[in-house]
C-alpha cells in the first residue's frame, strides 16, 4: 500500500471483437506504469500477448491526436488547426445536416473501422439519422463465413471444442491471434482430441495437428468436396440426419463424385492419400466441428463457395447443433454468444430498411443484403463514389477509417475527394485523417469503459484505468453528443450511454451499475444454456432444413459465381483461372496471414513490437524458390501483380509453401493491398481476393547485412540450417544468456546448455 500503485481491472481491446484478454493495470499518479493479464480472467487465464503486454506504449504514444483538428490546407497535406469539440460537433451536424436537406439522408456514410464496443451506438446513430449506409470493417472480415453458415445452416455455428473428439481447423493459427483459443485446443489435445489443420503454411497450429493438409491458396472449396466424396463412397455419412433434415443432397451427391482425392490432389497440391485420411478421420469420430476463421477462405473471388463446401462436412456428418459438434449459439452481444439475451437488435435498427434508400452495394452484392447483418458493403464505396449511382455521396464520418483496406487502396482514397466532408475519429494521427477535413481524437480501452462478453457465460463492463489523455474522447461520447445534434427526439439517444446500456441488456435482468460493482467481469446469473438440436422444429433457411442447395442462390439462377450447390471455381487471377497471366506473374501472392507481434496496421507504430520483426515489411518465400531465385534473406526484392509493385525484404521460411509468396498488410511503406485491382471482389460476398492473385519476384538489391535476419540469433549460434522456420522460440527460450551456442534444428546441445530450446520449437526440432 505504501507505493502509492493501483491495480486496476480493465481489458485489452487491440484485438477485436471476440478476444478481449483481461488486464491488470498497475496505475500510480494517474499513470500506467506496468500491464499484466488478469489471472482470474476465464478467457486469458493471466496470459498475455505482445500486442496486449505493449498497451502502455500503445496509450502513451507520441503520434496520440491531442485536441480536435480542422483541416485548413488541401486535403492530405497535414496542416490543420486545434478547434474545441463544441466547434467541431457543430460543424459535423451542420454539413450533415446539409447533406440530408438536398441529397437526403442516404448521401451521409457512417463508418466503423476498429474497435467495434461502439458499433450498436453507431448503427443506431445512422439509422436514426435515416442513413442506411452504415458499413464497417467487417465488409472485409468474418461477415461473409457468417453468410456461408447462413446459407447451409440458417444460423452462425461455432466449434465446441471443449467436448469435440476431432477438430478440423480450416485455415487458422489460434496461437498467433487468439490466446484463449489456442489454450482451448491445448487443453483438448491433452485430453485426446484428433486435430486435422487445413493451411498453406506451416505454423505453430499445424506443428500440433494428427494431419496437416496443405492446400494451395484458394482451393479450399476443391479439398471440401473431394473429403466429401471419400466420406459419400465410403458410407460414413449420417444417412438419418442427410434423410430427415437437409434440402438438395441428391444434386449436392452427384456433384462430387467428380471430385475424388486424385482430381482433388491436382486442384490442391495435397495428396490423395491425405485428403483420405483426413476424411475418414473427421467422419469416423463420434463428434467432429470445424474451426472456422475470419478471413483466410473468404478472402477469394471463390471464397463463401468454398467456406459453403466446408461447413457442408459438418451437415454430411450429423455434427451440426450438437454437444462437441457444430453448435448454433445465439449473439448476445457484439457477436459474441455470453449466455444471455439482450436486446441489442432491436437497439441498433430503429428504422426498417424499407423506410430507407437501398444501401451502397444492394445492386452489385443481392446476397449480401440479403444474408449478411444489415450492413452496406463498403467494399462498393470506391465505385459510387467516382459514378454517383444510384445516388451521390457527400459525406462520410469513420471511426477509425483505414484506406489502406481496400483493393487498390490509392485509388479508393482518390475517390474519397469527390466527397463534400469528411470526418475520422481515431486515437492516432494517421494517413486516412491526414485526409479528412475534421480529425477527433478517440481514448484507448484504458481510458473509457466499454460492455464486452464471452462464450464461457462472462460479462465485463471495463472502468476506465485512467483518465482521457488530452482532450481525446470514448467513442460513445463522441456518438452520443452527435446524436443530440443530429437526431434530437430520438428517445434512447436522450437517456444517454448508461441508461442505454442497461436497456439493451434488460433481458438479462443485470443492470450497469451490478456490472460496476465487478470491473474484473463476472459469470452471467442464471445463465441460458444452448438447447441443441433446435432444427428439428424447422431451421433458418427458406427450406427450413439444412442446406446443401442453397435457396437464397436458387434465385439467381445459378449465374458463374452464384450457383445454388458449392460450385469449385479457381480463384479468378490463379494459375488455372488465368493461364496467360501466370506466365509472366508464375506466384501466388497470399496477404494478410497472421504474425504474433501485429494486428492490423493497429501496432505498426510500436518499437517494441516492431523489434520483434525488424526486417519487415517481408515477404515469406520458399527457401527452394528462393534458391531458384538467387534470393537470400534480407535481400530487398520487388513482388509486383499487373496492378502495383511494392519493395520488401525477402525471408526465406519452410513456413511459406512452395509457388507462393505471403505477405503481411497494413503497411503504408509496402501497402500489399495496393497491389489488388478494386474490382477484385468474391461475387457473393463483396468480400476482396486478398489470399490469392498472381505476383512475380524480382531481387531489386542484396542484403549488405549478411547473416543478419528478422531473428537476433544468441552470440555463437551457428546459422540455422535452411529449414529453420526463424520462429525465434530457441532465442526466447534460451536459459543460457546467449553465452553458449546451439542448433536447435539438429537438437544439439553444447557445454551444459540446457535443451529448453529444443523443446521449445513449434515445429519438432527433429522434424526440421
Amino acid at each position: 500500500m505504501d507505493t502509492g500503485i493501483e491495480i486496476k481491472k480493465s481489458l485489452c481491446a487491440i484485438c477485436d471483437p471476440l478476444t478481449q484478454c483481461g488486464l491488470d493495470v498497475f496505475v500510480k499518479d494517474g499513470s500506467v506504469i506496468k500491464i499484466e493479464g488478469s489471472e482470474e480472467h476465464p478467457f486469458n487465464k493471466g496470459s498475455l500477448c505482445s500486442k496486449g503486454a505493449a498497451t502502455r506504449q500503445y496509450v502513451y504514444h507520441e503520434d496520440r491526436i491531442k485536441t480536435p483538428l480542422k483541416r485548413v490546407g488541401p486535403r492530405g497535406s497535414g496542416q490543420f488547426e486545434p478547434i474545441s469539440w463544441d466547434e467541431a460537433l457543430d460543424l459535423t451536424a451542420e454539413k450533415f445536416a446539409s447533406a440530408k436537406a438536398e441529397f437526403g439522408p442516404e448521401s451521409v456514410i457512417f463508418f466503423s473501422g476498429y474497435t467495434k464496443y461502439f458499433r450498436p451506438y453507431l448503427r443506431r446513430l445512422s439509422h436514426a439519422f435515416g442513413s442506411p449506409n452504415y458499413c464497417t470493417e467487417s465488409s472485409t472480415c468474418s461477415t461473409a463465413v457468417v453468410m456461408a453458415q447462413k446459407l447451409v445452416f440458417g444460423l452462425p455455428a461455432g466449434p465446441d471444442i471443449a467436448n469435440t473428439d476431432c477438430l478440423l481447423v480450416w485455415s487458422g493459427n489460434p496461437y498467433h491471434s487468439s490466446l484463449g483459443r489456442g489454450m482451448a485446443i491445448d487443453s483438448a489435445l491433452k485430453r485426446g482430441m484428433k486435430m486435422i489443420v487445413v493451411d498453406p503454411r506451416k505454423t505453430p497450429t499445424t506443428a500440433r495437428a494428427d494431419i496437416h493438409l496443405r492446400v494451395r491458396p484458394g482451393a479450399d472449396g476443391a479439398l471440401a468436396l473431394a473429403m466429401a466424396n471419400v466420406i459419400i463412397e465410403e458410407n460414413l455419412h449420417d444417412k438419418d440426419f442427410i434423410d430427415n433434415f437437409t434440402y438438395g443432397f441428391k444434386e449436392y451427391r452427384e456433384y462430387v463424385k467428380s471430385f475424388t482425392p486424385l482430381k482433388a490432389q491436382e486442384l490442391t497440391e495435397v495428396p490423395a492419400e491425405d485428403i483420405i485420411a483426413a476424411a475418414k478421420m473427421f467422419a469416423a469420430s463420434k463428434t467432429a466441428c470445424v474451426m472456422q476463421s475470419a478471413s483466410p477462405v473468404v478472402h477469394h473471388t471463390n471464397g463463401v463457395q468454398n467456406y459453403r463446401a466446408v461447413f457442408m462436412l459438418v451437415a454430411l456428418t450429423g455434427n451440426y447443433d450438437i454437444k462437441g459438434g457444430q453448435l448454433a449459439t445465439p449473439s448476445s452481444y457484439l457477436h459474441a454468444s455470453g449466455k444471455f439475451l439482450s436486446r441489442e437488435h432491436e437497439f441498433e435498427n430503429p428504422r426498417t430498411f424499407s423506410e430507407m434508400a437501398p444501401r451502397v452495394g444492394a445492386e452489385k452484392f443481392p446476397v449480401w443484403m440479403e444474408a449478411a447483418t444489415g450492413e452496406a458493403q463498403a467494399m462498393y464505396l470506391p465505385e459510387q463514389l467516382r459514378t454517383g449511382r444510384p445516388y451521390p455521396l457527400k459525406c462520410l464520418i469513420g471511426f477509425g477509417l483505414n484506406y489502406r483496406m481496400w483493393p487498390d487502396s490509392e485509388g479508393f482514397l482518390e475517390s474519397l475527394s469527390s466527397l463534400d466532408f469528411i470526418v475520422n475519429i481515431d486515437p492516432f494521427m494517421t494517413d486516412s485523417c491526414r485526409a479528412a477535413d475534421l480529425v477527433l481524437p478517440a481514448c484507448t480501452s484504458l481510458e473509457r469503459s466499454e460492455l464486452r462478453c464471452h462464450t464461457m457465460g462472462y460479462v465485463q463492463l471495463s472502468a476506465p484505468a485512467i483518465e482521457p489523455l488530452y482532450e481525446s474522447r470514448a467513442d460513445v461520447d463522441i456518438i452520443f453528443d452527435l446524436a443530440r445534434r443530429l437526431c434530437p427526439d430520438d428517445p434512447l439517444f436522450k437517456l444517454g450511454y448508461r441508461a442505454c446500456v442497461d436497456w439493451i441488456l434488460a433481458p438479462s435482468g443485470m443492470t450497469v451499475a451490478e456490472l460496476e460493482r465487478h470491473p474484473g467481469g463476472m459469470f452471467v446469473k442464471n445463465p441460458i444454456e444452448t438447447e441443441e438440436r433446435k432444427y428439428i422444429k424447422g431451421a433458418a433457411t427458406p427450406s427450413k432444413k439444412i442446406e446443401f442447395k442453397s435457396k437464397v442462390l436458387e434465385k439467381y439462377g445459378e449465374q458463374p459465381g452464384l450457383e445454388s450447390l458449392p460450385v469449385y471455381t479457381p480463384p479468378k487471377y490463379s494459375p488455372e483461372g488465368a493461364p496467360e497471366m501466370a506466365k509472366e506473374y508464375p506466384f501466388i501472392l497470399n496477404t494478410g496471414s497472421r504474425l504474433p507481434m501485429f494486428i492490423h496496421s493497429r501496432v505498426n507504430r510500436l518499437s517494441w513490437l516492431r523489434g520483434l520483426r525488424p526486417d519487415h515489411p517481408a515477404a515469406d518465400i520458399n527457401p527452394d524458390d528462393a534458391r531458384a531465385l538467387g534470393i537470400e534473406k534480407g535481400d530487398t526484392i520487388r513482388v509486383s501483380t499487373p496492378f502495383g509493385a511494392i519493395e520488401v525484404k525477402a525471408n526465406p521460411t519452410s513456413m511459406a509453401m512452395r509457388g507462393v509468396a505471403h505477405m503481411y498488410h497494413g503497411w503504408g511503406d509496402a501497402n500489399a493491398n495496393q497491389l489488388f485491382d478494386g474490382n477484385y471482389l468474391d461475387p457473393i460476398s463483396g468480400f476482396p481476393g486478398y489470399k490469392s492473385a498472381l505476383c512475380k519476384l524480382e531481387i531489386v538489391r542484396k542484403n549488405d547485412r549478411q547473416g543478419q535476419g528478422s531473428v537476433a540469433r544468441m552470440s555463437g549460434m551457428p546459422k540455422p540450417n535452411s529449414n529453420c522456420v526463424n520462429c525465434g522460440a530457441c532465442v526466447v527460450a534460451c536459459l543460457d544468456g546467449g553465452e553458449r551456442s546451439c542448433d536447435p534444428c539438429n537438437e544439439r546441445t553444447r557445454a551444459g546448455l540446457k535443451p529448453a530450446c529444443v523443446k521449445a520449437c513449434p515445429f519438432g526440432a527433429l522434424a526440421v
